[in-house]
């Protein structure tokens, strides 16, 4: 069940990583998984910050917030 949450919250941070960074989508599959690997490393950030999410809210903000620094930085990447 763990997983299948993970997935689905992963899912939703790509999806609103791409409605937030408008022009650094790269469609809407790419964007899921850009989440699911984007919530390791909003975990990362929040751990060197130590903050610590709370709940499935804390967790989408975690992911997303990660989903939105993977995507401007494989924009900023794909750019060059």
């Amino acid at each position: 069940m763990n997983l299948i949450l993970f997935l689905i919250i992963g899912g939703v941070a790509g999806w609103l990583a791409g409605l937030i960074m408008k022009g650094r989508g790269f469609g809407v599959l790419a964007n899921v998984g850009i989440g699911i690997v984007g919530s390791f490393l909003g975990g990362f950030v929040f751990r060197l910050l130590q903050l610590s999410p709370q709940g499935a809210i804390g967790e989408l903000v975690t992911a997303t917030v990660g989903a939105v620094l993977l995507l401007a930085i494989v924009g900023a990447i794909k750019k060059d």
